[in-house]
């Protein structure tokens, strides 16, 4: 509140965690370093589970902080538990965004209230889990997943950007694709065009991000908005992925990235002359950016960044909503993929 693997999907499963546990990272700690209460949600293998869910949350780049401080705040959303929820957030300033369906709270109690109202009606094995989480307890871009009968019959596989101060979040703003969600239930949803929230706040919580991941943001977002692909390539590591998911295209390496944005810079939404970044989040580790484009069919969007210790792009996830563009754009994009 998305298919490119069922890694991407899912986020790391157990399997995946002990395949993957020579890469280490802040967010994989020891349940040992857990605090009693919460020392049953770390796996055999110390990654970090979630309750009630078969994953292990991917904080290999976060900080073991923020993904205890996520993991702790989607509990209590998943027991549906609006006051423990609240305890989250910050009572001034408040900023919660969906960015698909233009639903919005500015004051922690309205923000209150509209929990208080969702949440009775949720089913019993309800979840919201986070898969994936980059950042830091500044900021972090955050995957996670609605489970169906949340806010619809259908599961949302969103992106959260979220800004944190004292612990507390002071904004939230989440990216999801409609298509998945499904295109008619989307649009019963969203709110009229012109009462679509034009400023998402970005302002009251201020720029915190780490200067190797605005680097990496806003010189990956000049080359975009050049339609530069070689440019952008030079950012990426030699075995960086790029996923777009409502694309549901993923390539691996510079050399191929490169030309797919190359050739595809006039159907991407957040590449071209009217984007922009309005907002970036994260460590130098993990982050991301929030774009903006004032011309086409996709008004905004998020790009997640997984960054070396050179400043490189490993992995970028590219999150925005596909319900925007009709059928044919997808397939463009899907083909714009293939290599010869």
């Amino acid at each position: 509140m998305m298919r490119v693997s069922k890694q991407a999907e899912n986020g790391t499963t157990r399997r995946g965690l002990l395949q993957g546990a020579a890469l280490g990272g802040a967010g994989i700690a020891a349940a040992s370093l857990l605090p009693a209460p919460t020392a049953s949600a770390a796996g055999a293998s110390g990654g970090f589970v979630f309750p009630g869910v078969d994953i292990v949350i991917d904080g290999s780049h976060a900080t073991t902080d923020v993904t205890l401080l996520v993991r702790d705040y989607l509990a209590r959303k998943s027991a549906a538990d609006p006051d423990g929820t609240m305890t989250f957030f910050s009572h001034n300033p408040v900023t919660y965004i969906d960015a698909v369906l233009g639903w919005s709270w500015y004051d922690w109690d309205s923000l209150r209230t509209a929990l208080g109202q969702f949440m009775p009606n949720w089913p019993k094995d309800g979840k919201s889990y986070p898969t994936r989480i980059l950042g830091n307890s500044a900021g972090a871009i955050v995957f996670f997943t609605d489970t169906a009968g949340l806010f619809g019959s259908s599961e949302i596989r969103a992106v959260g950007v979220i800004n944190f101060s004292d612990r507390k979040i002071t904004r939230q703003i989440d990216y999801w694709d409609g298509r998945h969600f499904g295109i008619s239930d989307t649009a019963k949803l969203r709110v009229p065009a012109d009462t679509f929230p034009a400023d998402f706040r970005e302002s009251t919580v201020g720029e915190t991000a780490a200067h190797t991941m605005k680097n990496a943001s806003y010189t990956l977002a000049r080359a975009l908005r050049a339609g530069d692909g070689a440019s952008a390539a030079d950012l990426f590591a030699p075995g960086a992925v790029f996923e777009d998911i409502p694309a549901h295209v993923q390539i691996v390496g510079p050399r191929s990235i490169g030309s797919y944005l190359t050739g595809a810079a006039s159907l991407l939404p957040y590449s071209g002359g009217s984007t922009a970044v309005r907002h970036v989040v994260g460590s130098a580790a993990g982050g991301g950016y929030e774009w903006t484009a004032s011309d086409g069919p996709v008004p905004r969007g998020v790009i997640a960044l997984e960054l070396d210790g050179w400043g490189k792009i490993t992995r970028l996830t590219a999150m925005w909503d596909g319900s925007q563009v009709d059928d044919s754009t997808l397939v463009s994009l899907s083909q714009k993929a293939i290599e010869r």
